[in-house]
């Protein structure tokens, strides 16, 4: 598969901004550039079912990203997310792309506008996530048939999020409310498919997707920063290992269609 990266760079650098409130009728024709198929769609959802976890990666510099992210997969990580705020980020995006495509699913983080986005996805990036909740964003991935999983807090967040079209919907930070949090609003919002990230540890991750999340995702648990400071790429794998591990025991998500 070919990417955009350098298109991507021209158009940052443009200043170029879209907007997405007036794609409703492009969308449907199907004349969007960067327009994902509807069995792609699909399928970034039923792989997040399935896996239910992402490795988060942010590092302070470029060097580290690489080792970092690579010692997840090692560990036994299927779904990644690079973010912007790394150097180089997209670079290391598309270049996990080219070597685990069809094998680790790959996407970007730390998404804040509609450029960013294009630059993430002509980098190859598989699905979106925000920090927090940007209905531009969700409607310009809405209107491509790309999954966005934007950052909410409340569960009034959560469901505007829905609504705006984000089929998988990010807790941020998941430790504020817990896995007991995460029980009492998806039994009471069950159209939701809740994603806690950040709160989430090695040994609790089951628990939040015994308590109703769909998926989860790991960031500085997996990602220590002293094992990132000191080239500890054993370590993360023995993270990845563990708390994959705990993830497997809880069994497949159950997409709700």
């Amino acid at each position: 598969m070919a990417f955009r990266l350098a298109a991507s760079r021209t158009l940052a650098r443009s200043g170029a901004v879209v907007n997405t409130r007036l794609l409703s009728s492009a969308a449907a024709s199907g004349e969007l550039d960067r327009m994902h198929s509807a069995e792609n769609f699909e399928a970034v959802l039923d792989k997040f079912a399935q896996i239910r976890a992402c490795a988060v990666l942010r590092t302070a510099t470029s060097e580290a990203c690489p080792k970092a992210m690579q010692a997840a997969i090692d560990g036994g990580f299927k779904i990644v997310e690079f973010t912007l705020t790394t150097p180089d980020c997209l670079d290391h995006l598309a270049d996990f792309r080219a070597k685990y495509d069809g094998d680790v699913m790959v996407g970007c983080g730390t998404i804040m506008n509609p450029a960013d986005a294009e630059r993430a996805i002509d980098a190859g990036s598989e699905f979106i996530i925000t920090p927090v909740m940007l209905p531009e964003v969700i409607e310009w991935c809405r209107d491509r048939k790309i999954v966005c999983v934007p950052g909410c807090q409340t569960p009034t967040e959560l469901h505007t999020a829905y609504m705006c079209g984000a089929p998988l919907q990010k807790l941020f930070p998941g430790v504020a409310g817990g896995p007991m949090w995460v029980k009492a609003v998806s039994s009471a919002l069950p159209h939701l498919a809740i994603n806690p990230t950040s709160g989430v540890d090695l040994d609790n991750a089951g628990e939040f997707l015994n308590h109703g999340a769909a998926s989860v995702g790991l960031v500085a648990p997996l990602f220590n920063p002293d094992a990132i400071a000191s080239g500890d790429w054993d370590q993360i794998a023995k993270n990845a290992e563990k708390v994959m591990g705990n993830v497997r025991a809880a069994g497949p998500y159950q997409r709700k269609k």
